[in-house]
């Protein structure tokens, strides 16, 4: 019953959300159309824009997938440096209370939809622990917020989550958000990702379980050996 009062407030935000078609204004094409306008206004409120940007960010993802346009949006908005930087701690934190939702309050609901998925992770967070988590993040055509629910029914600690989340989506940030200092240049999300950018991306995704594979294989040489 508690776990049913928490999502109440949730429920009726995406309710209201949708109903009054606020979804349709997040689309690169409406950002194009008002770009100039949120850029003027947040010249005289940075601090105000800055934590509306990490609301919305936080609230949205959590059931729009919407994280690589919020993250183009805040290289548009706050330019290359600040914009990683909001975007990184935000996405991180964003990401942090997907886990915490799913782990407290949607425990059941998330079981029920991922419950192959979840097997699946469980495995690779046993054998390979924060290295599988890291590997996902790394690369971006795995749905990130499919990444925050499914985690947050392992045994993986937040601290850990947090910290491994942060890391692994620093590349992505680091190409979206300057994507979005040239945001006028940008029609399509597909456009920032090109299949060699992608492909390299993905290389970069396998490097964390090769890296722990071959400190393995070298601790096992390096063992002693019984005689």
């Amino acid at each position: 019953m508690k776990r049913i009062l928490l999502l109440l407030p949730l429920a009726a935000l995406i309710l209201a959300f949708l109903t009054l078609g606020l979804d349709q204004h997040l689309t690169l094409e409406a950002f194009h159309d008002s770009h100039e306008a949120i850029e003027a206004w947040m010249a005289d409120h940075i601090w105000l824009g800055i934590a509306g940007y990490l609301v919305a960010f936080s609230l949205l993802t959590l059931f729009l997938p919407i994280a690589a346009l919020m993250t183009l949006v805040a290289g548009a908005l706050f330019g290359f440096w600040k914009g990683v930087l909001i975007a990184s701690f935000t996405a991180a934190l964003a990401s942090t209370l997907a886990f915490w939702l799913s782990r407290f309050v949607l425990h059941d609901l998330v079981q029920r939809h991922f419950g192959e998925r979840i097997a699946a992770v469980n495995a690779g967070v046993a054998g390979d622990g924060a290295f599988y988590l890291l590997s996902m993040r790394l690369v971006p055509v795995i749905p990130f917020f499919v990444i925050n629910l499914v985690m947050g029914l392992t045994p993986m600690a937040t601290r850990t989550f947090y910290g491994v989340t942060q890391a692994g989506m620093l590349a992505g940030t680091l190409i979206y958000v300057n994507a979005g200092t040239q945001i006028a240049e940008v029609d399509d999300l597909g456009d920032v990702l090109s299949p060699k950018l992608l492909g390299s991306l993905i290389l970069l995704g396998v490097f964390p379980l090769l890296a722990k594979w071959g400190l393995r294989l070298i601790r096992g040489r390096l063992a002693p050996r019984d005689e």
